[in-house]
């Protein structure tokens, strides 16, 4: 149990990794940090799965609802980040100018 347990954290871990370099994508793409069309697309995906696994959907999806508010969480932050490095850079580069 401890295996899969451990397997478990790694896939969140490596999801958390593919995530944070998305959200970076979207901030310097001037990307919204959401995308609530595919949010809604995943979750009928997430419901067919579980049940075919023999779980509860409704579980998978409070389960699962829960990880993307966090990458949603990092995804603004992310975006407040790259904001405030633009606005800092172009503030120094007028600075530079005069």
């Amino acid at each position: 149990m401890d295996e899969v347990d451990d397997a478990l954290v790694r896939l969140l871990a490596e999801r958390f990794r593919i995530t944070h370099k998305i959200g970076v994508f979207k901030a310097e793409n001037d990307l919204p940090p959401v995308d609530l069309v595919r949010q809604h697309q995943q979750v009928g995906g997430w419901r067919e799965l579980a049940e075919a696994e023999g779980l509860d959907p409704d579980f998978c999806e409070r389960f699962l609802h829960f990880v993307m508010d966090e990458v949603i969480r990092n995804h603004w932050r992310i975006a407040e980040a790259v904001s405030e490095f633009s606005i800092e850079h172009e503030v120094h580069r007028n600075d530079e100018r005069s």
